[in-house]
């Protein structure tokens, strides 16, 4: 079902605005929210959200830091889901982070997780110089910390198996090594109930990086979220191809979804550049229009 807005939808990557999709200690980045809001400050950007995988623990120091540069942040979480046999990442703002269905959905997914990574590090001690313990040494924040395959590497490179993450990532924690297992996740119409329900705004991450699944979100998979409340698309992004680009903006033109972009930074854990890729103005203002939480200034 096609959407009538009066959004202005942006044709092509903005070169000023705000980076809406950045990791902190606080899941698998590298650096803390008041580190990512000082450098955002320094880069000159207009604005940054958090959006750590599966949790708010870091909205707090993330207004801290931001308050203390005098930077506006929008508030965000990546949910992992699933949706028949692909994996997504999806992107929810401004949401009420008290709301049970939130709480819960994060609860599962955090359990879930770690869970699945005791696995895959018990499957990897068979062949490296690995444990929980080294792992668990990798983790910033402790039970704040929502703990995944980045943290496996970290350890890997710490043993000095690997140079570095992305090393990693490319050999034994990569999802076609024999020690992957998938993340127990909840469905992307699930995420999208859940969001709108606390009152947010969802979008589908990198929506169309070919890097991270054989196959992408087909356009009738988009259309049925979009039926069902999905908010928009991040469009700008590096691992979305050009003509990947031009087929999402297609998409969102059709069904009237926002145009978002986010560099996916995680500070020194991946090459990401924080600013690389941004939002506009007036896509944020949009964000912030249709959530329930105000701008935090």
């Amino acid at each position: 079902m096609e959407r009538m807005t009066d959004y202005a939808m942006p044709v092509a990557p903005p070169k000023t605005g705000w980076d809406i999709h950045c990791h902190t200690v606080f899941s698998d980045g590298t650096e803390t929210p008041g580190a990512m809001a000082r450098e955002c400050k320094t880069l000159g950007l207009k604005g940054v959200a958090i959006s750590d995988h599966d949790t708010t623990a870091g909205w707090q120091d993330a207004e801290a830091g931001a308050r203390a540069v005098g930077l506006p942040l929008l508030r965000g979480t990546e949910i992992t889901a699933t949706d028949q046999g692909v994996s997504v990442h999806m992107l929810g703002f401004q949401y009420d982070p008290e709301s049970p269905h939130i709480v819960n959905l994060f609860a599962a997914t955090r359990a879930a997780r770690l869970r699945r990574t005791q696995h895959m590090v018990e499957l990897m001690a068979k062949d490296y110089p690995i444990s929980w313990e080294s792992v668990l040494a990798q983790v910033k924040e402790g039970g704040k910390t929502t703990i995944g395959r980045p943290h496996i590497a970290d350890a890997l490179v710490s043993a000095g198996v690997y140079r570095n993450r992305s090393e990693a990532f490319a050999d034994a924690v990569n999802s076609s090594s024999k020690y992957y297992i998938p993340t127990p996740s909840p469905t992307t119409h699930e995420v999208v109930a859940a969001v709108k329900e606390a009152g947010g705004v969802i979008l589908v991450a990198h929506a169309a990086d070919v890097s991270r699944n054989r196959r992408l979100l087909s356009d009738e998979q988009i259309a049925a979220l979009a039926n069902e409340g999905l908010d928009g698309l991040e469009v700008w992004h590096r691992g979305n191809p050009p003509e990947q680009r031009v087929r999402l903006l297609g998409l969102c033109r059709r069904f009237g979804l926002l145009v978002t972009g986010g560099s996916d930074w995680h500070g020194a854990g991946k090459p990401n550049l924080l600013g690389e890729n941004l939002t506009d103005d007036a896509t944020v203002a949009e964000i912030v229009r249709r959530g329930v939480l105000p701008l935090y200034r």
